[in-house]
């Protein structure tokens, strides 16, 4: 049994091996602060609300991400659809697809806000990758300036 061994293994730190180091560019963005990402957020709402109740939720949704310094982008209204099993005893909800840019600590609050929220039956929060969301905005981009133009 040896019990001082000199040799040094490959988690020490050992100026000689280079990826022993921790990375230069990871401490600088940690010195920079957290970046802005872009999301997506499924909401499932109860379909028997009134029009004007998920309209208030939505607006909730939008403007605690727009309080906390984000940017919430397009709202997309699925509408009523119907569930492949029973959830919280409904067969039915009402489905809406919102995309928003935020720092993940806002994206935290809002999923911890739409948990607690009586008229959800379901969300789900989804860092979009970056080339996903620059395709996105690009398709969407022609397809705006078309409706300007009166197309």
């Amino acid at each position: 049994m040896i019990v001082g061994s000199t040799t040094m293994t490959s988690f020490q730190t050992n100026p000689a091996v280079p990826w022993a180091r921790p990375r230069a560019d990871a401490r600088v963005r940690r010195e920079v602060g957290l970046l802005v990402r872009p999301y997506e957020v499924m909401i499932i709402l109860d379909a028997g609300l009134e029009e004007e109740a998920i309209r208030s939720a939505i607006d909730r949704a939008t403007e605690l991400i727009r309080s906390r310094g984000g940017n919430p982008g397009s709202v997309d209204r699925w509408g009523r659809r119907r569930f492949a099993y029973e959830l919280k005893h409904k067969w039915e909800g009402y489905y809406v697809v919102l995309r928003a840019e935020a720092e993940p600590s806002v994206m935290s609050e809002l999923d911890r806000v739409l948990f607690l929220a009586d008229e959800v039956l379901r969300h789900k929060v989804i860092r979009l990758p970056d080339d996903v969301a620059a395709a996105a905005t690009k398709a969407a981009a022609p397809a705006a300036s078309a409706e300007a133009n009166g197309a």
